[in-house]
């Protein structure tokens, strides 16, 4: 217990706390005793051996707090390095796109919980997320609603189906996961877009915002993305996904560059 408190009580910590929540640092300790008691021990445990940064910290915190992690997700969610995927996608969407909003994406996606064999196809993909639904959820976020798969489009005479839609109850929209299980390809953008247009059209509500589209492919070159997405005006993000843990050392040395380069 001495432990959190002193790393709670640091002043680094306390600062980097008030400037993310917006709050006077003469308030901070009665929001930090909140804090503490918010999670069960094992999970400030679990937080305060696993992370290297005071920001590190305050994500874990927040995140775990108000998606109610347990004691097990959040483990997980250490594991799968989530933050250095947060802010590795939050990076590239500030730089690819102005549309798509950040803190609700990742890039890469870890679906080690899959255990698919070599040589899986795109249905075996699909299939594998749809039986282990919960866990998917987990792994993209809070506030998505399952609408289905292999969701039925019609646009003139011809039928057309969808991977994976979702509606995000907090960005109140439409969310489209599209899955390909080899790199990423230009034209698969140009489809992506077309399910997002129809969307817009037939199925989104007056009220609601515009569908986001997540491509999730097998790997991507970073240039040929910068490239098709650039005169792309829908909210899209082509995003890796893995299906084996990533070691955090080789997420942090990628952050790492993307700041360098964008420095």
């Amino acid at each position: 217990m001495k432990q959190f408190f002193e790393v709670y009580s640091d002043p680094k910590f306390l600062s980097a706390l008030a400037v993310q929540l917006g709050k006077p640092e003469n308030e901070i300790s009665s929001i930090v005793t909140t804090l503490l008691t918010q999670l069960q021990w094992s999970s400030h445990l679990h937080i305060i051996s696993k992370t290297k940064s005071v920001n590190e910290i305050i994500f874990y915190l927040q995140s775990a707090i108000s998606e109610k992690w347990s004691v097990r997700d959040l483990e997980r969610q250490l594991n799968s390095a989530v933050f250095e995927r947060t802010v590795l996608a939050n990076q590239k969407v500030s730089t690819l796109s102005t549309q798509l909003p950040q803190n609700f994406f990742k890039d890469p996606y870890i679906f080690e919980f899959l255990d698919l064999p070599d040589g899986h196809s795109e249905k075996d993909l699909e299939k594998a997320l749809v039986v282990n639904l919960q866990k998917f959820i987990l792994e993209i976020g809070k506030g998505f609603t399952y609408m289905g798969n292999q969701y039925r489009l019609q646009v003139g005479n011809k039928d057309y189906y969808t991977d994976l839609l979702f509606f995000h109850r907090d960005l109140q929209c439409l969310v489209l996961f599209e899955l390909k299980i080899q790199d990423f390809e230009p034209e698969f953008l140009g489809k992506l877009n077309f399910y997002l247009e129809t969307l817009d059209r037939d199925v989104r509500r007056p009220f609601e915002n515009n569908s986001i589209g997540i491509l999730l492919c097998k790997g991507k070159d970073t240039e040929v993305v910068e490239y098709a997405t650039a005169r792309n005006t829908s909210p899209a993000m082509i995003a890796d996904y893995e299906t084996k843990l990533i070691s955090k050392n080789i997420l942090a040395n990628k952050l790492h560059q993307m700041v360098e380069l964008l420095s």
